[in-house]
């Protein structure tokens, strides 16, 4: 089974290019949708305890939580260490799963895979891209979003140009969604997994 790494930053498109991928018949694990999860379930105890007043319903509220970690490298690190391996151990068993129904090829979705030193878990690496402008566009255009909010995620993360040089293949989402699909359709049939 070949693993695919996808990923990209804030604003890229990655979830919209996960769908094309699921919509061809691939698994994928999505690292984030696996962190929500962790937010309303297991880690939630941790966190509150590391975080007091980021669960005041039970669940985690990443908004408050944001608060208190965006701009503090420290309390990031505390969280990391909470949840990574939370997540770690169910792209784990994803991947097993996928393994033992005799999967051909599965993605993983992880926002920041060359950040988080995921590299070496995976075959190939898959990035979304797009222009820089447009992706302040998409992400300033989310609800609660400021410039400011915009610049500090975008510090955690590498730049653009230095993923498109460690990535095997490119989704460039900035020219539309058709598009994309085609890449997304040559990456797998590159790979030999195309339907």
């Amino acid at each position: 089974m070949r693993i695919i790494g996808l990923t990209g930053s804030i604003g890229m498109g990655k979830t919209t290019t996960a769908k094309m991928f699921r919509d061809l018949g691939v698994p994928v694990h999505d690292a984030d949708a696996a962190v929500h999860r962790l937010y309303s379930g297991s880690a939630v105890a941790a966190v509150e305890a590391s975080f007091p007043g980021v669960a005041p319903s039970g669940s985690v509220d990443r908004n408050l939580l944001a608060e208190r970690v965006l701009d503090d490298p420290e309390a990031l690190k505390r969280l990391e260490a909470i949840v990574h391996p939370q997540v770690a151990a169910e792209e784990a068993r994803f991947v097993e799963t996928c393994r033992g129904r005799g999967e051909p090829v599965v993605v993983l979705d992880i926002p920041l895979l060359f950040e988080a030193g995921g590299a070496d878990r995976v075959d190939a690496i898959v990035l979304v891209t797009a222009e820089e402008a447009i992706q302040r566009q998409r992400v300033l255009d989310r609800p609660g979003m400021t410039p400011e909010r915009f610049a500090a995620i975008a510090a955690r993360q590498l730049p653009d140009q230095e993923k498109r040089r460690r990535a095997h293949f490119l989704v460039d989402t900035g020219r539309g969604m058709d598009p994309a699909r085609h890449q997304v359709t040559a990456i797998l049939r590159a790979l030999r997994f195309a339907p």
